[in-house]
Protein backbone atom coordinates (compact mmCIF):
# COMPACT_ATOMS: atom_id res chain seq x y z
CA UNK A 1 0.00 0.00 0.00
CA UNK A 2 0.95 3.42 -1.09
CA UNK A 3 1.29 5.86 2.10
CA UNK A 4 1.36 9.93 1.55
CA UNK A 5 3.59 11.15 4.87
CA UNK A 6 4.16 14.71 5.71
CA UNK A 7 7.88 15.74 5.58
CA UNK A 8 7.13 15.47 10.12
CA UNK A 9 5.82 12.12 9.83
CA UNK A 10 8.62 10.94 7.92
CA UNK A 11 11.19 7.60 9.61
CA UNK A 12 14.12 9.88 7.88
CA UNK A 13 16.17 6.62 8.56
CA UNK A 14 14.14 4.45 6.58
CA UNK A 15 13.26 7.16 3.91
CA UNK A 16 16.99 7.84 3.22
CA UNK A 17 18.17 3.64 3.42
CA UNK A 18 15.60 3.23 0.50
CA UNK A 19 17.43 6.44 -1.58
CA UNK A 20 20.89 5.09 -0.88
CA UNK A 21 19.88 1.43 -1.88
CA UNK A 22 17.78 2.17 -4.37
CA UNK A 23 19.13 1.31 -7.99
CA UNK A 24 18.33 4.58 -9.41
CA UNK A 25 19.59 6.56 -6.55
CA UNK A 26 20.19 10.41 -6.77
CA UNK A 27 21.69 13.13 -4.28
CA UNK A 28 18.76 15.39 -4.91
CA UNK A 29 16.58 12.93 -3.26
CA UNK A 30 18.14 12.93 0.36
CA UNK A 31 16.57 14.22 3.01
CA UNK A 32 19.05 16.80 3.66
CA UNK A 33 19.30 18.30 0.09
CA UNK A 34 15.24 18.56 -0.26
CA UNK A 35 15.11 20.42 3.67
CA UNK A 36 17.97 22.84 1.60
CA UNK A 37 16.56 23.05 -2.16
CA UNK A 38 12.38 22.69 -1.50
CA UNK A 39 9.78 25.12 -0.08
CA UNK A 40 8.17 22.18 1.46
CA UNK A 41 8.03 18.73 0.56
CA UNK A 42 6.43 15.67 1.61
CA UNK A 43 6.16 11.70 0.30
CA UNK A 44 4.65 8.89 -0.96
CA UNK A 45 5.80 5.72 0.59
CA UNK A 46 5.00 2.10 -0.74
CA UNK A 47 4.90 -0.46 2.41
CA UNK A 48 7.39 -0.07 4.58
CA UNK A 49 10.06 2.28 2.77
CA UNK A 50 9.99 -0.11 0.10
CA UNK A 51 10.06 2.60 -2.52
CA UNK A 52 9.44 5.89 -2.05
CA UNK A 53 8.40 9.47 -4.14
CA UNK A 54 9.23 12.84 -2.73
CA UNK A 55 6.67 15.77 -3.42
CA UNK A 56 8.35 19.05 -3.46
CA UNK A 57 5.49 21.57 -3.16
CA UNK A 58 4.87 25.40 -2.65
CA UNK A 59 1.73 27.41 -2.19
CA UNK A 60 0.57 30.16 -4.50
CA UNK A 61 -2.42 32.33 -3.30
CA UNK A 62 -4.51 29.22 -1.40
CA UNK A 63 -2.97 26.64 -4.00
CA UNK A 64 -0.56 24.31 -3.65
CA UNK A 65 1.76 22.74 -6.50
CA UNK A 66 4.54 20.29 -7.19
CA UNK A 67 7.68 21.60 -8.46
CA UNK A 68 10.98 20.70 -9.10
CA UNK A 69 13.14 22.26 -7.11
CA UNK A 70 16.21 24.33 -7.83
CA UNK A 71 19.38 22.82 -8.17
CA UNK A 72 17.18 19.15 -8.39
CA UNK A 73 17.69 17.50 -11.73
CA UNK A 74 15.89 14.31 -11.64
CA UNK A 75 13.63 13.03 -8.64
CA UNK A 76 10.41 10.60 -9.18
CA UNK A 77 9.87 6.95 -7.89
CA UNK A 78 12.90 5.23 -5.77
CA UNK A 79 13.55 1.57 -4.80
CA UNK A 80 16.08 -1.05 -4.74
CA UNK A 81 14.16 -3.11 -7.44
CA UNK A 82 13.45 -2.18 -10.81
CA UNK A 83 10.18 0.24 -10.92
CA UNK A 84 7.62 -1.47 -13.56
CA UNK A 85 5.04 0.67 -15.37
CA UNK A 86 2.25 -0.51 -13.10
CA UNK A 87 3.75 0.74 -10.09
CA UNK A 88 4.77 4.44 -11.38
CA UNK A 89 1.16 4.03 -12.24
CA UNK A 90 0.08 3.48 -8.97
CA UNK A 91 2.34 6.54 -7.61
CA UNK A 92 1.02 8.77 -9.80
CA UNK A 93 -2.51 8.34 -8.70
CA UNK A 94 -2.00 8.38 -5.38
CA UNK A 95 -0.46 12.56 -5.75
CA UNK A 96 -3.09 14.06 -3.33
CA UNK A 97 -5.61 16.09 -5.29
CA UNK A 98 -4.83 19.44 -3.18
CA UNK A 99 -1.89 19.78 -5.62
CA UNK A 100 -3.48 20.67 -8.10
CA UNK A 101 -0.94 21.07 -10.49
CA UNK A 102 2.15 18.51 -10.71
CA UNK A 103 5.13 18.89 -12.43
CA UNK A 104 7.75 16.00 -12.18
CA UNK A 105 11.17 16.01 -13.57
CA UNK A 106 11.80 12.04 -12.92
CA UNK A 107 14.85 10.14 -12.77
CA UNK A 108 16.32 8.00 -15.91
CA UNK A 109 15.02 4.85 -13.87
CA UNK A 110 11.57 6.00 -14.34
CA UNK A 111 10.49 4.68 -17.69
CA UNK A 112 6.80 6.95 -18.44
CA UNK A 113 5.33 5.51 -21.40
CA UNK A 114 1.74 6.00 -20.21
CA UNK A 115 1.67 9.96 -20.61
CA UNK A 116 2.80 12.60 -22.98
CA UNK A 117 6.23 13.33 -21.69
CA UNK A 118 8.98 15.81 -22.95
CA UNK A 119 12.19 13.74 -23.09
CA UNK A 120 15.67 15.65 -21.62
CA UNK A 121 18.95 14.98 -22.15
CA UNK A 122 21.92 14.17 -18.89
CA UNK A 123 25.30 12.96 -19.96
CA UNK A 124 26.99 10.21 -17.68
CA UNK A 125 30.81 9.17 -17.42
CA UNK A 126 31.36 5.66 -15.21
CA UNK A 127 34.74 5.70 -13.79
CA UNK A 128 35.35 1.83 -13.35
CA UNK A 129 38.40 2.25 -15.47
CA UNK A 130 42.01 3.83 -14.73
CA UNK A 131 42.66 7.54 -15.85
CA UNK A 132 44.90 6.17 -18.76
CA UNK A 133 42.07 4.98 -20.04
CA UNK A 134 39.30 7.05 -19.22
CA UNK A 135 41.28 9.97 -20.87
CA UNK A 136 42.07 7.72 -23.97
CA UNK A 137 38.15 8.09 -24.32
CA UNK A 138 38.24 12.04 -24.81
CA UNK A 139 37.83 13.38 -28.23
CA UNK A 140 41.06 14.39 -30.02
CA UNK A 141 39.99 18.29 -29.04
CA UNK A 142 39.38 17.51 -25.16
CA UNK A 143 42.50 15.83 -25.35
CA UNK A 144 44.65 18.85 -26.52
CA UNK A 145 42.69 21.17 -24.30
CA UNK A 146 43.60 19.03 -21.01
CA UNK A 147 47.34 18.94 -22.13
CA UNK A 148 47.01 22.58 -22.72
CA UNK A 149 45.75 23.50 -19.36
CA UNK A 150 48.26 21.17 -17.76
CA UNK A 151 51.30 22.73 -19.34
CA UNK A 152 50.48 25.71 -18.01
CA UNK A 153 50.79 24.94 -14.18
CA UNK A 154 47.74 25.57 -13.16
CA UNK A 155 46.98 24.60 -9.26
CA UNK A 156 43.68 23.46 -8.18
CA UNK A 157 42.44 24.84 -5.12
CA UNK A 158 40.08 21.98 -2.97
CA UNK A 159 39.22 24.37 -0.33
CA UNK A 160 36.90 27.32 -1.55
CA UNK A 161 35.15 29.00 0.96
CA UNK A 162 31.71 29.25 0.00
CA UNK A 163 31.28 33.24 -0.21
CA UNK A 164 34.13 33.45 -2.19
CA UNK A 165 32.57 31.28 -4.67
CA UNK A 166 28.98 32.95 -4.52
CA UNK A 167 30.90 36.33 -4.83
CA UNK A 168 32.55 34.84 -8.19
CA UNK A 169 29.55 33.09 -9.10
CA UNK A 170 27.38 36.56 -9.39
CA UNK A 171 30.03 38.47 -11.01
CA UNK A 172 30.29 36.08 -13.85
CA UNK A 173 27.61 34.13 -14.52
CA UNK A 174 26.07 35.55 -17.96
CA UNK A 175 22.27 33.97 -17.89
CA UNK A 176 19.61 35.81 -14.90
CA UNK A 177 19.24 33.91 -11.81
CA UNK A 178 16.37 34.50 -9.03
CA UNK A 179 16.99 35.81 -6.01
CA UNK A 180 14.95 32.48 -5.03
CA UNK A 181 17.30 30.53 -6.53
CA UNK A 182 20.88 32.58 -5.53
CA UNK A 183 19.20 32.11 -1.62
CA UNK A 184 19.01 28.33 -1.90
CA UNK A 185 22.47 27.66 -3.57
CA UNK A 186 24.01 29.59 -0.89
CA UNK A 187 22.39 26.98 1.68
CA UNK A 188 23.52 24.63 -0.60
CA UNK A 189 27.47 25.34 -0.12
CA UNK A 190 27.24 26.82 3.09
CA UNK A 191 25.64 23.67 4.58
CA UNK A 192 27.77 21.29 6.75
CA UNK A 193 26.99 18.46 4.38
CA UNK A 194 30.63 16.97 3.69
CA UNK A 195 29.05 15.63 0.04
CA UNK A 196 29.18 19.08 -0.84
CA UNK A 197 32.70 20.31 -2.41
CA UNK A 198 33.75 23.50 -3.88
CA UNK A 199 37.18 23.58 -5.99
CA UNK A 200 38.56 26.63 -7.82
CA UNK A 201 41.41 27.78 -9.69
CA UNK A 202 43.19 31.06 -9.52
CA UNK A 203 45.73 33.44 -10.95
CA UNK A 204 47.36 35.59 -8.98
CA UNK A 205 45.36 34.90 -6.32
CA UNK A 206 42.26 35.71 -7.87
CA UNK A 207 39.80 32.87 -8.45
CA UNK A 208 39.17 32.73 -12.41
CA UNK A 209 37.53 29.12 -12.38
CA UNK A 210 35.17 27.25 -9.84
CA UNK A 211 33.32 23.95 -9.85
CA UNK A 212 30.30 23.02 -7.15
CA UNK A 213 30.02 19.16 -7.18
CA UNK A 214 28.49 16.78 -4.86
CA UNK A 215 29.46 13.23 -3.73
CA UNK A 216 27.17 9.78 -2.63
CA UNK A 217 27.61 6.92 -2.68
CA UNK A 218 27.19 6.42 -6.24
CA UNK A 219 27.76 9.76 -7.95
CA UNK A 220 29.44 12.72 -8.36
CA UNK A 221 27.39 15.72 -9.46
CA UNK A 222 28.43 18.59 -11.66
CA UNK A 223 26.53 20.60 -9.94
CA UNK A 224 27.59 24.36 -10.76
CA UNK A 225 30.99 25.35 -12.86
CA UNK A 226 31.92 28.76 -13.55
CA UNK A 227 34.76 30.50 -14.92
CA UNK A 228 35.99 33.68 -16.44
CA UNK A 229 36.30 34.27 -20.13
CA UNK A 230 40.19 33.80 -19.78
CA UNK A 231 39.68 31.19 -17.91
CA UNK A 232 37.68 29.00 -20.81
CA UNK A 233 40.43 29.87 -23.21
CA UNK A 234 42.75 28.12 -20.86
CA UNK A 235 41.12 25.11 -21.06
CA UNK A 236 40.54 25.26 -16.80
CA UNK A 237 37.09 23.64 -17.13
CA UNK A 238 38.59 20.73 -18.76
CA UNK A 239 40.84 20.78 -15.88
CA UNK A 240 38.89 20.31 -12.81
CA UNK A 241 36.71 18.13 -14.91
CA UNK A 242 39.91 16.19 -15.10
CA UNK A 243 40.87 16.07 -11.60
CA UNK A 244 37.48 15.01 -10.83
CA UNK A 245 38.26 12.12 -13.25
CA UNK A 246 41.54 11.44 -11.88
CA UNK A 247 40.80 11.15 -8.16
CA UNK A 248 37.55 8.55 -8.83
CA UNK A 249 39.02 6.99 -11.74
CA UNK A 250 38.73 3.13 -10.58
CA UNK A 251 35.69 3.21 -8.62
CA UNK A 252 32.45 2.37 -8.86
CA UNK A 253 31.32 6.04 -8.83
CA UNK A 254 29.50 7.60 -11.99
CA UNK A 255 30.42 11.43 -12.99
CA UNK A 256 27.03 12.99 -13.24
CA UNK A 257 27.25 16.14 -16.11
CA UNK A 258 23.75 16.60 -14.97
CA UNK A 259 23.24 16.98 -18.82
CA UNK A 260 21.90 20.00 -21.06
CA UNK A 261 19.55 20.19 -24.31
CA UNK A 262 21.74 23.10 -25.53
CA UNK A 263 24.12 21.74 -28.36
CA UNK A 264 27.28 23.35 -27.33
CA UNK A 265 27.09 22.30 -23.66
CA UNK A 266 26.19 18.72 -24.51
CA UNK A 267 28.87 18.26 -27.00
CA UNK A 268 31.58 19.23 -24.28
CA UNK A 269 30.24 16.39 -21.80
CA UNK A 270 30.25 14.15 -24.91
CA UNK A 271 34.06 15.00 -26.22
CA UNK A 272 34.79 13.34 -22.18
CA UNK A 273 33.63 10.41 -22.85
CA UNK A 274 29.85 10.59 -21.61
CA UNK A 275 26.96 9.09 -22.76
CA UNK A 276 23.72 10.17 -23.11
CA UNK A 277 20.64 8.96 -20.29
CA UNK A 278 17.41 10.33 -21.17
CA UNK A 279 14.49 11.48 -18.37
CA UNK A 280 11.12 12.61 -18.86
CA UNK A 281 9.67 15.90 -17.61
CA UNK A 282 5.75 15.73 -17.01
CA UNK A 283 3.24 18.10 -16.02
CA UNK A 284 -0.33 18.24 -15.37
CA UNK A 285 -3.32 19.18 -13.86
CA UNK A 286 -4.15 16.88 -10.94
CA UNK A 287 -7.44 18.43 -10.17
CA UNK A 288 -8.96 17.46 -13.21
CA UNK A 289 -6.41 14.29 -14.32
CA UNK A 290 -5.20 15.93 -17.56
CA UNK A 291 -2.08 15.83 -18.72
CA UNK A 292 0.06 18.77 -20.34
Amino acid sequence: MIFYLKRHELNVTKYNTCIQQSVNTRIYAYSWYLDVVADCWDVLVLNDYEAVMPLPWRKKVFLKYIYPPAWTQQLGIFSKLEIETSLLKEFIAKIPKKFVKVTVQFNSGNKIDFLPVAKRENYVLELKKSTEELTNKFNTNRKRVLSKGIKLGYKIDKSIAPSEFLKFYQLEHSYSVTPNNMSVLKKIITTLDNNVNIWGIRKEHKLIAGLVWLKDDNRLTYLLPEATHFAKKQGLPTLLIFELINNYSESNLILDFEGSMLPGVSNFYKSFGALKEAYSYVSFFKIWNSII
